[in-house]
């Protein structure tokens, strides 16, 4: 009974840590909430000190559940594009970890935007210009200290995402280092060259000695020194963005099976040949290094999908139900009703991502006639994830190496059966879920176990899951094209809103 491997999969609402056997299988687990602070309108930010403490304490407990004599190696999912820094002499934060979700920094990217420096940035990251990405929050952290920049300079001072604030802590400051996919998240990495770009550093004011240093996904980062509860020396064999993780898992990249991570916000994202790309309104990304090779994924980042609902559930006062109650009635309300009598929920509550990258845009309620009750409001939050899924799709189909055959998905909004069948007959292709609610985790676990026995990614078929297939109703899927024109035009009612 050897071989354990335990993720850490810090999100954006917990930490959790799973140990997966020598068969794949999930043998332990924990869980911790993490708070998230809006102090001003569109700030959106989370303690760096409290995201660590919750990491190592389900770390801690998972070891003490498997047995630390058995557990082999550690992976690393994230949040990804989430931003901190802190001073290398101490450990200590310089100020708040700076969420995805924050827009903080957008007028500085409308200032880039109207130097005409969109197309340049895209050309080298893959990515547009837009405050959900790491480097514009690393530039607002350097701005807020005193000297930031003299400091970053001198090395004083480490900038990173997530994975590297969590492998720092983990080896004692002995290793300082981000795996690729969270590397081309920062708007700082070269796709060409698998390199931070001198050009973007010099653009945001990123000092080189301040960034970590940048590895495969899969492959030895560093062992564990000095925590009490977590023995010295056990390896961590993989880090990865949690959407990229969850990709891997689902079918280790195969061609035509794009995957939707269904969280807080959404990510889509399909495995491509390589960076190049026209597509304007999408995201060029590392999907991963697997110590082999590298493969690029196009992404469409949304950044309110489960967290449109939450807000119309805490809206509708439906929030007072517990947990269980709460499930159900988000499966039966929206078919207790055949349509939302026209009203079109745009949830734009901090802006738009993807493929509008709008982030002035302001959320609406568009269409409320005195009809509508609180099924109707429930059954649009939920069309609502559909309609913004489907419109990056419509954006991917841009790119000549795409390929839908299945839409693969995962995340707790997706344990919504209505909603996956809306999002089938939408789309018209099969939605394929996976159940396993730890599969950003199970991502991580497979790229740590890959470099732990150094097989190759056919020898991990066997560790994939199962998965539940919603077939498309096609005939609904024709009646349902009406219904996503008339949301378009609700966006760009939202768009207007300015």
């Amino acid at each position: 009974m050897s071989g354990i491997i335990i993720a850490l999969d810090e999100g954006t609402t917990n930490a959790k840590a799973v140990a997966l056997d020598a068969h794949g299988a999930v043998v332990a687990k924990c869980s911790r909430p993490l708070n998230i602070q809006t102090p001003r309108e569109g700030w959106v930010e989370q303690s760096g000190e409290l995201l660590l403490d919750a990491s190592l304490a389900v770390l801690r407990e998972v070891i003490k559940t498997v047995g630390a004599e058995r557990v082999a190696a550690l992976a690393i999912s994230n949040q990804r594009e989430t931003t901190l820094g802190w001073y290398r002499a101490s450990g200590l934060p310089i100020g708040p970890a700076l969420s995805w979700q924050c827009s903080r920094t957008a007028d500085f990217c409308h200032n880039l935007r109207e130097q005409g420096l969109d197309a340049a940035i895209k050309a080298v990251t893959g990515l547009p210009i837009a405050p959900l990405f790491s480097a514009s929050k690393m530039r607002w952290l350097l701005d807020a200290i005193p000297n930031g920049q003299t400091l970053a300079a001198h090395g004083d001072i480490c900038l990173g995402t997530i994975d590297s604030w969590l492998l720092w802590h983990l080896t004692a400051g002995q290793a300082f280092c981000c795996d690729e996919s969270n590397a081309s998240r920062t708007q700082l990495f070269n796709l060409h060259s698998g390199d931070w770009d001198d050009n973007m550093l010099q653009l945001f004011g990123i000092p080189r000695r301040a960034l970590p240093e940048i590895r495969p996904s899969s492959g030895l980062f560093g062992h564990t020194r000095g925590l009490s509860g977590i023995p010295d020396g056990i390896p961590v064999l993989a880090m990865i963005g949690d959407s990229h993780a969850a990709l891997f898992a689902h079918g280790l990249g195969a061609a035509g099976c794009v995957k939707a991570t269904y969280g807080t916000g959404s990510s889509v994202m399909a495995p491509v040949a390589s960076a190049q790309s026209a597509v304007k309104s999408l995201a060029t990304t590392v999907a991963w290094h697997d110590g082999e090779r590298r493969v690029y994924g196009l992404e469409g980042n949304i950044p309110h999908t489960g967290d449109a609902v939450a807000w119309m559930v805490e809206n509708t006062g439906l929030s007072e139900l517990p947990e269980t109650e709460l499930a159900q009635a988000l499966n039966t309300l929206p078919a207790s009703v055949e349509s939302t009598l026209g009203v079109y929920f745009v949830p734009a509550l901090t802006g738009l991502g993807a493929p509008w990258w709008d982030e002035d845009a302001r959320g609406l309620i568009h269409g409320l006639s005195r009809g509508v009750n609180r099924a109707h409001l429930i059954r649009a939050a939920l069309e609502s994830i559909t309609y913004q899924i489907a419109d990056v799709v419509v954006a991917m189909r841009q790119h000549g190496d795409f390929a839908l055959h299945a839409l693969m998905v995962d995340g707790g909004p997706t344990k919504n059966d209505w909603l996956m069948q809306y999002q089938a007959d939408l789309l018209g292709c099969p939605v394929l879920r996976s159940d396993v609610a730890e599969l950003s985790a199970m991502g991580a676990a497979l790229l740590a176990r890959k470099a732990l026995l150094q097989v190759d990614n056919t020898q991990l078929r066997a560790f994939l899951p199962e998965h539940c297939t919603f077939q498309p109703d096609m005939a609904r899927h024709g009646r349902l094209q009406k219904r996503w024109f008339d949301w378009q035009n609700a966006v760009q009612l939202a768009r207007a809103a300015k």
